[in-house]
C-alpha cells in the first residue's frame, strides 16, 4: 500500500483533465528548449508519473524511446550515468547508443558504443538477438569515427555485409501473428517476387518483393544502405597506396579481364569478397530495375536503388580498377534507358559522375551523357528541385576535373541551366554565386547578362510553358490564384513565340534580342511569388557575375558592357522592387567600369550624348544619368586619354548645359517631372569641371552657376524642390564659384595628377591639395571683403 502521501498523488495524476494536461505539457516543451536544471528534471518526473498512473494501456518500449529521444535533445550534459557495457536487448541498446553517441565522444562514448556492438555481432548466434536494430547506430559510428575500428572488427563486419547481401532467404516471411482459426497451409511461406510479380528467380535484394520479410532479409536491406558508407571507410586510403597501384597497371590489359573472373572466388579476404558482392548486387539492381513494376511505390523504389546502385559502382571502380570493364557495358545501356524511361532521371548525375572519374581510363567519350546532364534535363526537368539542386552541385563540385572540352559545353549550356536558377532561385542562388565565375567567358559574357537582367521574366515563361502543357508527366504546383488568360494567350501567338523561343533556348546562341514586348505581356505575372523571389536573387547573382567580368574583360568587351548597361536601365521587367534593386548594382559597376578603362569615355563619346542628351534618361533612371554624368566630368579629360580634345569637351559641355537649363528653368509637368537635386547637383559640378579644362567656357558657366544660386533662393522654388534640397543646390553652386575664381587652382583641384591621388596629399596640411584649397578660401573671403556692401 502507498503512504498517504502518494495516494493522494496518484489520485490528482488519474484526475488530471486533457486540457490541463495540454497546458502542463506545453510548460514542459519550453522547459526543454531551455538549458536543463532543476525545475525541467521535476517537470519530467510529474509527466512521467502522470502518464504511468492514468488507465490507458502503453508499452514500455514507447516510453524508452520517448526517454531517448528527450535525452538526446538535452545532450550533450555532464551528469549523464549511461553505459551500454551489459545490455543484452538490441532493441535497448541501439537507445542507449544513440543517447551516447549524441554525447560528441566526450568520455569515449563512441568506442564504448562500437565495442559493445562489435561483441554481439562477434557472438551472435542464429536464433540469438536480432542484430537489426544495432546498424543504424553502426553506421553513425562508421560516419563519426571510423579510427576507432580495429582490423579484425573491420573484417567481421565485412564478412557480415557480405552473409546479409548475398545470402538472405528467397523464402518470404510469416506474419507476426498467425492467428487462432489459421491452417498450417495458409502458414506456409510463399517465394519472394520480383516488382513485375514475377517469381523471383536469383538472390534476395532490395527491390524483391513479398508480403512479410524474414530477419534476414531486413539486414540485407539494411546492409544495402550502409554499403556505401563502409566501402567508403574499408577501401584504399588514397589512390597512391600500392593495392591501388597494382591494379591500375593492369588497366586495359587481358590480366585485367583474367583477375575480374579469378575473384569470384570466396577464398578472398574480407573486404575484396565485400566488394565482389557488392558488384553482384549492384548488377542484380540494375537488371530488377528493367522491368515494369505494378505498384508506385515499388516503381519510385526503383529509382532511389537505381541512383545509389551507379554510386556504389563508382567506389568500387574508383577501389578496383578490375571491376571497371565489367560495369561499362551495363552502365552505357543504363543510359539508353534513361532517354525513354521518365522520372529516372536522377540516376543521370551519378552516371555523369561515374563517367567523369573513369572516362578517361575507360577509353569512353561521353559527350552525350553531358549533354543529356547540362542542356536537356533542366529545360526538360526544371521544376524538379531535387534534380535542380543534383545537377548544380554536380558542376560545383567537379569544376576541378572538367576537361576544356567539358568546361566549353558547360558554359554552352548556361541558357539551360538558369532555367533551373529562376525556378528554384531561393535555393539555388548561393550554388550559382559559386558557379558563375566558370560559366563566364568573352564570347557568351554579353548574352549572360542579358539572361541574368530577364530572369525574373524567364521565371514567368516558365510558368506559362507548363500552364500551356496538357499532361506533363509530373505538374508541379503554381499559384492557382493567378488568373493569366492574356499571358496564355500570348505565349501561343505565332507572333511572339520566336522571342520566347530565343528567352526558353537550351544554349548560347550568340544573338539577343529585346525582350521590352514580353516585359508588358508577362506583366501580370510579375506578382507571382515566384517571379519575386527570382527577382530578389538577381543583385546577388549580378555582383557575382561582374566581379569574375572585370578580371577577364578586354577594353573591346569593357565598351560592350557599358553600353549594354545604359540601353538596359529602363529595360528591364516590372517585377516589384526589382528595377530598384538591379538600378543601384548597374550603377556601381557602371562606375567600376570606367574606372577600369576610363578612356572608355572618349571612345564611346557619341553614344554617351545621347543618352545625356535625352531628357527622358532623367525621368526614368535618375540614377544611372547621374552616375554618367559624374564619369563625363571625371574621365573626359587629357589626364585619361589624350586623344580628348577641346572639342570633346566643349561638346558635352554644350549638351549638359542645355539640359541643365531645360530641367531648372522649365516648369514640371507630366513630360518633365522635377529634376532629383543629385542630377542638378551633378550637372553643375561636370559642367564646372568641363570649364577647367576648357578655360573659355568659365565665364559662361560662372555666369550660369551664379544664376541658379539666385534661383535656388527664390521663394518660388520651394514649389519645385523642398528647402532642403535648394539649400543643397544654392550651396554647391557657391562652392564652385569659389573655385572658379583661380582657374589654375580650380583646374588642380578637379583634375589632379596621378601623385594627388597618394595618401600623402590628404594627410599633410602643407602638401598641394590642403594648401591650395585653404589659398583659395583666404583669396575669396578678402575679395568679398573688399565688395562693397
Amino acid at each position: 500500500m502507498f503512504s498517504a502521501g502518494a495516494e493522494s498523488l496518484l489520485h490528482q495524476a488519474r484526475e488530471i483533465q486533457d486540457e490541463e494536461l495540454q497546458r502542463f505539457c506545453t510548460r514542459v516543451t519550453k522547459l526543454l528548449q531551455e538549458p536543463p536544471g532543476p525545475a525541467t528534471m521535476d517537470a519530467l518526473q510529474r509527466l512521467f508519473l502522470i502518464v504511468s498512473a492514468t488507465k490507458y494501456p502503453r508499452s514500455p518500449e514507447q516510453l524508452q524511446v520517448l526517454c531517448a529521444a528527450i535525452l538526446r535533445e538535452m545532450s550533450p550534459f555532464d551528469d549523464l550515468a549511461l553505459s551500454c557495457d551489459h545490455t543484452q536487448n538490441t532493441r535497448q541498446l541501439s537507445l542507449v547508443a544513440s543517447v551516447l553517441l549524441a554525447q560528441g565522444n566526450r568520455k569515449g562514448e563512441i568506442r564504448q558504443v562500437s565495442q559493445r556492438i562489435f561483441k554481439i555481432l562477434e557472438n551472435r548466434q542464429p536464433e540469438g538477438p536480432s542484430v537489426r536494430h544495432l546498424l543504424p547506430a553502426l553506421s553513425k559510428v562508421i560516419g563519426l569515427a571510423p579510427g576507432t575500428l580495429m582490423e579484425d572488427q573491420n573484417n567481421l563486419l565485412s564478412k557480415r555485409l557480405v552473409d546479409w547481401l548475398r545470402y538472405a532467404s528467397i523464402q518470404q516471411g510469416l506474419p507476426s501473428s498467425a492467428g487462432f482459426f489459421s491452417t498450417p497451409r495458409t502458414r506456409q511461406p510463399g517465394p519472394i517476387t520480383e516488382v513485375d510479380g514475377a517469381v523471383a528467380s536469383d538472390f534476395f535484394t532490395v527491390l524483391s518483393t513479398g508480403q512479410h520479410f524474414t530477419e534476414d532479409q531486413w539486414l540485407n536491406m539494411q546492409a544495402f544502405s550502409m554499403l556505401r558508407k563502409w566501402l567508403l571507410h574499408s577501401g584504399p586510403e588514397d589512390p597512391g597506396s600500392p593495392d591501388a597501384d597494382d591494379k591500375s597497371e593492369l588497366e586495359g590489359s587481358t590480366l585485367s579481364v583474367l583477375s575480374a573472373a579469378s575473384t569470384a572466388s570466396r577464398l578472398l579476404p574480407p573486404r575484396e569478397r565485400l566488394r565482389e558482392v557488392a558488384f553482384e548486387y549492384c548488377q542484380r539492381l540494375l537488371e530488377q530495375s528493367n522491368r515494369r513494376a505494378l505498384r508506385k511505390a515499388d516503381s519510385d523504389l526503383q529509382k532511389a536503388c537505381l541512383v545509389e546502385a551507379v554510386l556504389v559502382l563508382d567506389v568500387l571502380c574508383r577501389q578496383d580498377p578490375s571491376f571497371l570493364y565489367r560495369t561499362l557495358s551495363c552502365l552505357k545501356a543504363l543510359h539508353r534507358r534513361l532517354g525513354e524511361d521518365p522520372g529516372s532521371e536522377r540516376a543521370l548525375v551519378p552516371l555523369a559522375q561515374f563517367f567523369l572519374n573513369h572516362g578517361e581510363a575507360a577509353a569512353m567519350d561521353a559527350e552525350v551523357i553531358y549533354q543529356h546532364l547540362l542542356s536537356r534535363l533542366p529545360s526538360e526537368r526544371f521544376y524538379s528541385p531535387t534534380l535542380a539542386f543534383e545537377v548544380i552541385h554536380f558542376c560545383t563540385h567537379n569544376l576541378a576535373l572538367f576537361d576544356p572540352h567539358i568546361l566549353s559545353l558547360l558554359r554552352l549550356s548556361f541558357p539551360s541551366l538558369f532555367k533551373f536558377l529562376a525556378w528554384n532561385s531561393p535555393p539555388l542562388t548561393a550554388e550559382f554565386v559559386v558557379l558563375l565565375p566558370a560559366l563566364v567567358e568573352a564570347g557568351t559574357t554579353v548574352e549572360m547578362l542579358h539572361a541574368l537582367l530577364d530572369l525574373p521574366c524567364l521565371t514567368a515563361a516558365l510558368d506559362l510553358q507548363l500552364r500551356s502543357t496538357q499532361t506533363p508527366s509530373e505538374r508541379p504546383l503554381w499559384d492557382v490564384s493567378l488568373r493569366i488568360p492574356g499571358c496564355l494567350e500570348a505565349f501561343r501567338d505565332p507572333q511572339f513565340q520566336g522571342l520566347f523561343r530565343h528567352l526558353l533556348r537550351t544554349k548560347a546562341s550568340g544573338s539577343m534580342e529585346r525582350l521590352t514586348p514580353l516585359h508588358q505581356l508577362l506583366k501580370p505575372m510579375a506578382s507571382c511569388a515566384r517571379v519575386t523571389q527570382c527577382a530578389e536573387a538577381v543583385p546577388i547573382l549580378l555582383q557575382a557575375f561582374f566581379s569574375t567580368v572585370t578580371q577577364l574583360a578586354d577594353g573591346a568587351l569593357i565598351n560592350q558592357l557599358v553600353l549594354l548597361l545604359l540601353d538596359r536601365s529602363d529595360s528591364l521587367y516590372q517585377a516589384p522592387q526589382y528595377e530598384a534593386r538591379v538600378h543601384r548594382v548597374l550603377n556601381s559597376q557602371f562606375l567600376a567600369l570606367c574606372k577600369l578603362k576610363p578612356s572608355l569615355v572618349v571612345e564611346l563619346s557619341r553614344e554617351l550624348l545621347e543618352f545625356v542628351g535625352n531628357v527622358s534618361s532623367i525621368c526614368s533612371r535618375a540614377s544611372m544619368f547621374t552616375c554618367v554624368v559624374w564619369a563625363i566630368g571625371e574621365y573626359l579629360s587629357v589626364t585619361c586619354d589624350k586623344r580628348c580634345t577641346v572639342e570633346q569637351i566643349n561638346k558635352f559641355f554644350e549638351a549638359l548645359e542645355a539640359l541643365l537649363f531645360e530641367v531648372t528653368q522649365s516648369r514640371p509637368s507630366a513630360d518633365l517631372p522635377c529634376c532629383p537635386p543629385q542630377v542638378v547637383t551633378a550637372l553643375m559640378t561636370t559642367l564646372t569641371k568641363l570649364a577647367s579644362r576648357s578655360q573659355d567656357l568659365i565665364p559662361r558657366v560662372s555666369l550660369f552657376l551664379s544664376k541658379l544660386r539666385t534661383l535656388a533662393q527664390n521663394p518660388a522654388t520651394s514649389s519645385v524642390h523642398s528647402e532642403e534640397d535648394a539649400e543643397a543646390i544654392r550651396t554647391r553652386a557657391t562652392e564652385l564659384l569659389t573655385l572658379l575664381k583661380i582657374p589654375s587652382v580650380a583646374q588642380f583641384v578637379f583634375t589632379p595628377t596621378a601623385g594627388v591621388c597618394q595618401p600623402r596629399y590628404h594627410r599633410d596640411a602643407n602638401t598641394a591639395l590642403p594648401l591650395a584649397l585653404r589659398t583659395v578660401s583666404r583669396l575669396v573671403e578678402k575679395e568679398a571683403g573688399l565688395l562693397p556692401g
